[in-house]
């Protein structure tokens, strides 16, 4: 199989946003289970979008475009970690890796939507029904994070209430 360029967007996306996941569960051994049942959603986006399945287009589209979001306009982890990215660069050590890190993970997830949004337009066996099956892999992937959060982390719980108003305090 040869891979083009939305796959390895895919991949490289995936195995960035992993390597993030394992970063971070490194420096904090308390959320290991909860990155460790979270990174299964970007396997199974590997693995079904190398197949060409639409499923792994629609889960990674799902996962990767609501991490980002939640991290662009719900928590304060992308903002934290682009300053502290800045720190670091600018005094030449690395500052606050458990936050810098969310930038390659923002990052990552970013190409993930990229790839799959345009592995999926090329595909030629598209269908009205695959609106549906997206709808069916946001909720499914959705309902996945809540219930591993709620089992692995559940003080990460009231993300999912603050999405909604984001803006409020």
């Amino acid at each position: 199989m040869k891979l083009r360029l939305p796959e390895l967007l895919i991949v490289f996306g995936c195995a960035l946003f992993i390597f993030a996941l394992w970063y971070s569960a490194k420096l904090d051994p308390s959320i290991r289970w909860l990155h460790f049942f979270q990174a299964w959603m970007y396997l199974a986006t590997v693995a079904l979008s190398l197949r060409q399945n639409p499923w792994g287009y629609f889960i990674g589209v799902s996962i990767a475009g609501f991490w980002d979001y939640l991290n662009l306009f719900v928590t304060t982890f992308l903002r934290s970690g682009l300053r502290w990215l800045g720190t670091s660069i600018a005094s030449g050590h690395l500052r606050h890796p458990d936050q810098v890190i969310g930038v390659p993970a923002w990052i990552g997830n970013l190409l993930i939507v990229i790839g799959c949004v345009w592995a999926y337009g090329r595909l030629s066996r598209k269908s009205p029904a695959d609106l549906l099956r997206l709808a069916a892999a946001f909720i499914g992937t959705l309902a996945f994070l809540v219930a591993d959060i709620a089992l692995c982390q559940p003080r990460y719980l009231p993300l999912f209430t603050a999405m909604f108003h984001p803006h409020q305090p």
